[in-house]
């Protein structure tokens, strides 16, 4: 049975690579028609909408299957490698588009727009405008960062095409708009690009205790056993929605090994409920003069 999130998310993906796949046809159409390399990059920048929205799908498939003997922490990690390989190829179009648009300013490439183009442009704006309202309202009601991205990328394909529209209404009077305009939503695809590996590295390479997560921990360690000196040595380790926590705790030198573990025992049981962390808690003694 879907939890809520998983069917969020699969709405979301196959309602936005739908909608992507029929927006970058059209304007792959019209900016061929036209020969704008700006609405060509746009169709391009719409179609790597359509693969993040593919990858939030395959991440939510895979990291929904159980644990097994040779992926003990689960299987998130995958959509991190996947979106890896998405922002390489992403990062290539971009500068691909760059070197195009580079081409036509310097060649005084002549560029025809036509009232249907910038009428499905429009089309476009006001689409992913609300495609990403979706996706970002859907993220924060579930805490999906993976939508909440999403959303973001369908906004940023949003104001791309307001500058495409900008350079067919301009583009008369500025002959080299076209070229600029094509430049700057080339970059807008390398900007994806780079935050995609950016958030996929974090995730592989490793990441830091959230400090508000480490405040949550600590408010639980107070209240069952107010006697400790506090968490140190935090560890952090995401599996997708999975997150492994591992930390050192000071406690009454004075417990039994069995009461030690009991107290352990409840902190985990604790923070399994409240937190949804998968936590591992590694008991020192406290020295009476010994300080937090």
């Amino acid at each position: 049975m879907k939890t809520e999130k998983q069917r969020l998310g699969y709405i979301e993906g196959w309602v936005s690579s739908v909608l992507n796949v029929a927006l970058f046809g059209l304007k792959l159409w019209i900016g061929m028609l036209s020969g704008s390399i700006a609405m060509i990059a746009d169709a391009w920048h719409t179609l790597s909408d359509t693969l993040t929205s593919l990858v939030v799908l395959l991440g939510f498939w895979i990291s929904g299957r159980p644990r097994d003997q040779e992926h003990p922490f689960g299987h998130g990690r995958a959509e991190v490698i996947a979106s890896a390989v998405i922002g390489t190829l992403l990062a290539v179009v971009g500068m691909n588009f760059i070197k195009e648009s580079y081409l036509q300013l310097r060649q005084h490439i002549p560029v025809d727009f036509t009232l249907t183009g910038i009428l499905i442009f429009g089309l476009s704006i006001a689409l992913k405008e609300g495609l990403a309202q979706f996706s970002i309202w859907a993220g924060r009601k579930v805490n999906s960062q993976a939508l909440i991205a999403d959303g973001w990328h369908h906004r940023s394909d949003a104001i791309a095409s307001f500058l495409i529209v900008v350079g067919a209404l301009f583009g008369e009077y500025f002959w080299w708009i076209d070229g600029v305009l094509g430049v700057f939503v080339s970059l807008l695809i390398l900007y994806a690009a780079f935050d995609i590996l950016r958030q996929a590295s974090e995730s592989l390479l490793g990441e830091s205790i959230d400090p508000k997560l480490e405040q949550d921990i600590q408010h639980v360690i107070t209240r069952i056993a107010p006697d400790t000196s506090g968490m140190h040595h935090p560890h952090v380790h995401r599996y997708g929605d999975h997150l492994e926590v591992t930390f050192h705790l000071k406690m009454n030198a004075n417990y039994s090994l069995s009461q030690a573990h009991e107290v352990v025992s409840r902190i985990e049981s604790e923070l399994r409920a409240t937190l949804n962390i998968e936590p591992t808690i590694h008991a020192e003694p406290l020295k009476a003069n010994a300080s937090a």
